[in-house]
């Protein structure tokens, strides 16, 4: 897939992986549209790469068609998808006195986590599917999972369940796509700077970087952009869930 004048939508772009995301992709020729629900961050985020933002929630259906129809009258039909809006409060199974997991917020991970992005992907696909071609394909649809996936921790249920629905459905959707010319690949990434991180003491967040095998450090938003600039870029990468993590496995906690 090109870059250069490809209207693209990146959820959650307005910081994080995202932001690095939608800076990539600009920077690459692309028009960018930025879906967060953060609007001073969105706005200045747009402002700076020549972009769009639009307030919205993945996870509500009329507000993600409203999206799409809004970005597609900025820029024209969307080719390019990247999936970073997300949360992740910890919660463990049964909490301090035996108190159990609030079902509530279990369901509020899974509806954003996992449900927010199909909702996106269905919604952009079914637009995407009906363009012209791009080469030989129409569209590539890029989602983020989290090594959380597989090497869940404790007091990661919901966020490792959300998360390993988005690796799971991956090939399946990947498989009814193929008809349509679209691709879709995951990346799971492992501990990541993040503005979440970015509050933590450097003490902490340089113990953090010492667990990854190598290179012995947190990740940086622009390796994760780099490597959705590299699925974008290759039509061979397709279906596939791509580990992106130094090497970590998580311990328990």
């Amino acid at each position: 897939m090109k870059f250069e004048g490809t209207a693209a939508i990146v959820t959650g772009g307005a910081s994080g992986l995202g932001g690095a995301t939608a800076e990539m992709l600009a920077a690459r020729g692309a028009k960018v549209t930025i879906f967060d629900l953060n609007a001073e961050l969105g706005e200045a985020k747009a402002k700076a790469i020549g972009g769009h933002f639009i307030a919205v929630n993945v996870a509500d259906d009329a507000a993600v068609e409203s999206a799409l129809d809004q970005a597609e009258g900025y820029n024209g039909k969307a080719r390019i998808l990247v999936n970073c809006a997300g949360i992740g409060p910890p919660e463990k199974t049964v909490g301090r006195e035996s108190k159990p997991h609030s079902l509530a917020n279990f369901q509020k991970v899974i509806t954003v986590n996992l449900i927010g992005t199909f909702n996106m992907i269905s919604k952009f696909a079914a637009r995407a599917s009906t363009g012209e071609p791009i080469g030989e394909e129409r569209g590539v649809i890029v989602n983020t999972a989290s090594v959380a996936a597989f090497d869940g921790q404790i007091g990661q249920a919901a966020y490792s369940a959300s998360k390993g629905g988005v690796v799971g459905m991956t090939l399946p959707i990947a498989r009814d796509l193929a008809q349509f010319g679209i691709r879709v690949v995951t990346i799971a990434p492992g501990i990541f700077m993040t503005p979440l991180l970015a509050t933590l003491p450097e003490p902490a967040r340089e113990s953090l970087g010492r667990q990854v095998p190598f290179p012995s450090r947190l990740g940086q938003p622009h390796e994760y952009a780099q490597m959705v600039e590299s699925i974008i870029a290759n039509p061979m990468l397709n279906g596939e869930t791509i580990r992106l993590d130094g090497a970590i496995r998580m311990a328990p906690k």
